[in-house]
């Protein structure tokens, strides 16, 4: 399932972190009730793609 996502590959702590410092540093002041799908691609591609359940 990850292999066939947009990404190829589960993500990384840095990856994750970089988001995290995103929405508590100043970039992210004007970043309020949102939700972050972090999954390089997975949700898309079950929804949309190959993995599209027929």
């Amino acid at each position: 399932m990850i292999g066939l996502s947009a990404a190829g590959r589960g993500g990384t702590p840095d990856e994750v972190g970089a988001v995290g410092a995103l929405l508590m540093g100043p970039d992210g002041a004007f970043i309020t009730g949102s939700d972050f799908l972090m999954d390089g691609g997975v949700t898309a591609a079950y929804w949309f793609g190959e993995l599209a359940p027929k």
